[in-house]
């Protein structure tokens, strides 16, 4: 079984959010490590067929979707616990949420959409 590898690269000093074939060409190992944010493609989509990277913003339904309390965000990252991409679901009741492709959907990143994550939104 293969999955597609692929990266996408926050620009520190430009700030914008780069595919990886843009950058590839430069030499990386010339460039300051703090140059760059780079994001691993989790091998998911989104409910809208979008792919789902780390530092993307996800809008969490819960698993249960007919018990709609609250609509609340979670950051996706590598859980190195679990050997596994997760969301870390930003209240304190929850913790980690999970990534549901059929269920979740990409709504910012933490670079452009930080705004997201200050409060929760019902």
């Amino acid at each position: 079984m293969s999955r597609e590898i692929k990266f996408r690269a926050w620009d520190n000093e430009t700030k914008d959010l780069r595919q990886y074939e843009e950058i590839s060409g430069i030499c990386l190992s010339a460039l300051n490590a703090t140059d760059w944010d780079l994001e691993q493609f989790t091998g998911l989509k989104d409910q809208n067929g979008k792919d789902i990277y780390e530092g993307d913003i996800i809008k969490y339904f819960g698993a249960n979707k007919r018990v709609k309390i609250k609509t609340t965000y979670g950051i996706v990252f590598y859980d190195s616990e679990h050997g596994c991409f997760n969301s870390r679901i930003q209240n304190e009741e929850h913790n980690k949420g999970g990534i549901s492709p059929l269920d979740d959907l990409i709504v910012g990143n933490v670079h452009t959409n930080p705004e997201l994550l200050e409060a929760q939104h019902d």
